[in-house]
């Protein structure tokens, strides 16, 4: 059991920072068998974002007056708990509450294996353990909750947590370490941190809005989906090994990282069309940027500052209220640009249903079948392969309503392209004022002494 202690707690906390987005590709399952709303479906990423964000800076205080590892096994086990609860709820309010109740628990325990993984490995290893699960969790959380949803079903991506938790606790009870008992020695140091919270705010448009754009614009399953963005984990664990070749000063790399994502947003914003292969070179920027800033930026703001889990609260909570930023400023903008798009996409769809070489009776049970698909799709990108299931057409008109299928597919498409468009643009523009904080002077931090 041991030797398993380091590796659980380091699971511990990939699993807990990758719930900011693991959520992303099971969106649009839970949609459906929760019966819920868009905005409601919504807040289960925000909500847990937006608790752990709050939650971090207070429960790390607590570190000061009880030993850290029975915070962060209490934590664990909550975190497991409300796992296991959001994999049976039945309703979206259910699952929310129980993601508010998962961010609590992640908050204590993600704090708490710091200090655990410091006791372990010592203060250097420690920190880079703790440091690295945080960037591979965030990182992989889409592709492995897409992966999940495909091959079983969107409760298992809770499911798989609680075994993992659950084996985390005993191993949190094992390690020795008493209070923290370091006296608040500095300040929180602002530029990493503003820094880290507008990064933050943009790879929400890779993490989050190029999955939508995947599932729910282009129509792919969240199987392919998950496949498709593992290229950013996959680009951000490849960033580290380059960095330490290179060696560049920690202000360079950063702000490389930062131009990375932003040039990575671009790319995804102007695809020229709608194939799979145009989203890797921009996702492999936006994965090299990641894994050149988040781990940099968060060792800046922790670096010889103590106490050591106080500094980690306020690394935690501008990463995850950055998240928050990012989607309450992005949400907005593509669903508004999505329902501008719809008008247009509709005029587009009955002109080449009129100048389709069908009959009239079939070209009659066409736009029937389409009329009813767009009205019980609003608001979203409209699936119409269910509509040309069903219909029943001349065998000899097959092979043209086939081309009639493809060309509308096409349509939406290019619709969907367009209106996640701006977000990604804004996104950019995020990590370009991240890029600039870094212009700004940095002020000494002032030393306090207890």
């Amino acid at each position: 059991m041991r030797h398993a202690v380091g590796p659980l707690l380091a699971v511990t906390v990939a699993l807990v920072l990758a719930d900011s987005a693991v959520v992303t590709l099971a969106l649009p399952d839970i949609l459906q068998h929760l019966d819920a709303t868009v905005t409601q479906v919504a807040w289960v990423l925000i909500a847990f974002n937006l608790v752990l964000g709050l939650a971090a800076v207070p429960t790390a205080m607590s570190f000061t007056r009880a030993q850290p590892r029975l915070l962060a096994a209490a934590g664990i086990a909550v975190f497991a708990a409300a796992s296991a609860a959001c994999a049976v709820a039945g309703t979206i309010e259910v699952l929310i509450a129980a993601r508010c109740l998962q961010a609590l628990g992640g908050a204590l325990a993600v704090v708490g294996c710091l200090e655990l993984l410091v006791e372990e490995h010592g203060e250097r290893r420690g920190i880079a353990t703790w440091i690295t699960a945080g960037v591979v969790g965030t990182a992989v959380g889409p592709f492995a909750g897409g992966l999940l949803t495909q091959v079983f079903s969107w409760q298992a991506i809770f499911v798989v947590q609680v075994p993992f938790a659950v084996l985390a606790v005993p191993a949190a009870l094992a390690v020795p370490v008493r209070a923290v008992t370091a006296p608040d020695r500095h300040r929180p140091v602002l530029r990493p941190h503003l820094t880290l919270a507008l990064l933050s705010a943009a790879l929400t448009a890779a993490l989050f809005l190029l999955v939508l754009l995947l599932v729910e614009g282009w129509r792919h399953d969240p199987g392919t989906a998950a496949l498709t963005v593992s290229v950013v984990p996959i680009a951000a664990l490849a960033a580290r090994p380059l960095a330490r070749l290179l060696r560049p000063p920690a202000e360079v790399e950063v702000a490389v990282g930062c131009f990375l994502v932003a040039g990575g947003l671009v790319g995804l914003a102007v695809p020229p069309s709608a194939d799979l292969v145009w989203t890797v070179a921009p996702q492999a920027l936006v994965g090299r940027g990641l894994g050149l800033t988040v781990d940099r930026l968060t060792a800046q703001a922790m670096e010889m500052r103590l106490p050591r889990a106080r500094h980690a609260g306020w690394s935690i909570g501008a990463r995850h209220l950055g998240v928050v930023v990012g989607l309450a400023i992005l949400t907005p903008v593509f669903t508004a640009d999505l329902q501008d798009a719809q008008v247009p996409a509709q005029e587009a769809i009955t002109s080449l249903v009129i100048d389709a070489p069908l009959q009239p009776q079939d070209k009659i049970a066409v736009a029937e079948a389409l009329g009813g698909a767009l009205a019980d799709q609003q608001d979203q990108v409209p699936d119409l392969r269910p509509a040309f299931a069903s219909l029943d057409v001349d065998p000899g008109e097959q092979a043209n309503v086939d081309a009639l299928e493809r060309a509308l597919d096409a349509q939406l498409e290019r619709a969907a392209t367009r209106a996640f468009r701006d977000s990604f643009l804004i996104g950019a523009g995020l990590a370009l004022l991240a890029l600039l904080t870094l212009l700004v002077p940095q002020r000494r931090v002032e030393q306090v002494t207890a």
